[in-house]
């Protein structure tokens, strides 16, 4: 009888793999003290790729540099696989970092060193005898697509070519964890694009759970499961990313999809209108045109914000409401019809 195949049996339920509970911390200040984080609790579960974003001085960076002890938190409960990295002494910390590495946005390379002595520096650390760590590092250099470049140094790569390094590098330790904060946002675009790919490719084949803590919303969009809002230290919203985005309920997150700018509420405009969600689905669809040929009305288009989230199109629309109520009413059964989401913004 042939073996069962994988991909075709019940996959387990998900599991948590990361527990953040009430997690405080709390700088002290000359004349005062700075709260960083405020009653944090998350769950990331194994095999995610879990997105934290928030504005400059939300608190992600510091909670990054929580999840691996490299700041200690002022209270709270921080569980990787059900074990409290709090309560740890120095030995089992060790042992804990080599499970949860981490990638940097200045990519902390050692430039004097080559790109192979790099990625086998942590290795040479945990004592792994040299044959065994050349074969992995040539293994690792191959999943990043730099197995040309083991004999190069850092100065010579370019900057999405060394947080390949860099990457490559937090695999050696077949860590269970990847931490990334803000790994993409010194590189271009494209560079951006190829980063990106390569992580979700390494969540994909190897099963390692990725948490992403970043300020672009492109990269939430591009790869996460799942998504944080942070906001001054404060979880202002959580939850998978098509109903975060669809559904957005806080002023921070309204501002971070395009909805809001920063002095702006979303129940108000200059003139009356409509605000029309888009939620998925609906590629390749003119509803809008549709809506000027089924319903014979002119539509007056005062602001779109359209983005792809998966691969499919989500946004907001906010549209020039009808005088006529009776018009308005038929507008608004039209476009409920068509699958969208249909509300009405009172005039400022």
């Amino acid at each position: 009888m042939s073996e069962a195949n994988p991909i075709l049996e019940t996959s387990a339920p998900e599991t948590p793999l990361i527990e953040v509970r009430n997690l405080r911390k709390v700088y002290q200040v000359p004349g005062g003290e700075v709260v960083a984080l405020d009653g944090i609790d998350l769950t990331i579960n194994r095999g995610q790729i879990y997105g934290i974003i928030g504005m400059s001085g939300a608190g992600k960076s510091t909670l990054i540099r929580c999840l691996n002890r490299l700041d200690t938190p002022t209270d709270g409960q921080i569980l990787i696989d059900g074990q409290n990295i709090l309560a740890m002494n120095n030995k089992q910390l060790m042992q804990m970092r080599r499970k949860v590495s981490m990638i940097f946005q200045s990519f902390n390379l050692l430039m004097q060193k080559t790109v192979a002595r790099n990625v086998r520096y942590p290795l040479e650390i945990a004592g792994v005898p040299k044959a065994k760590a050349n074969e992995r590092v040539k293994e690792l250099l191959k999943l990043v697509e730099l197995d040309g470049k083991a004999d190069a140094y850092p100065i010579q790569l370019s900057g999405g070519q060394r947080q390949r390094v860099a990457i490559a590098r937090a695999l050696a330790s077949d860590p269970e964890v990847l931490l990334c904060d803000e790994a993409t946002s010194a590189l271009d675009p494209m560079t951006t694009q190829s980063i990106l790919a390569l992580l979700q490719d390494i969540n994909q084949r190897l099963g390692i759970t990725v948490v992403l803590i970043t300020h672009e919303m492109a990269v939430i969009r591009q790869i996460c499961n799942r998504v944080a809002i942070l906001d001054g230290g404060r979880i202002a919203e959580e939850g998978t990313v098509d109903d975060v985005f669809i559904h957005t309920r806080s002023a921070a997150g309204k501002r971070l999809f395009g909805i809001l700018s920063s002095d702006e509420d979303d129940t108000v405009s200059d003139v009356p209108a409509l605000r029309v969600v888009f939620d998925g689905g609906k590629e390749g669809m003119p509803i809008i045109a549709g809506l000027v040929k089924n319903c014979g009305v002119d539509v007056n288009i005062l602001s779109a914000d359209i983005k792809p989230i998966n691969g499919k199109p989500y946004g907001q629309m906010l549209i020039e409401r009808p005088e006529d109520d009776a018009v308005c009413k038929q507008v608004i059964e039209y476009l409920t019809a068509q699958g969208v989401t249909v509300k009405e913004v009172v005039n400022g």
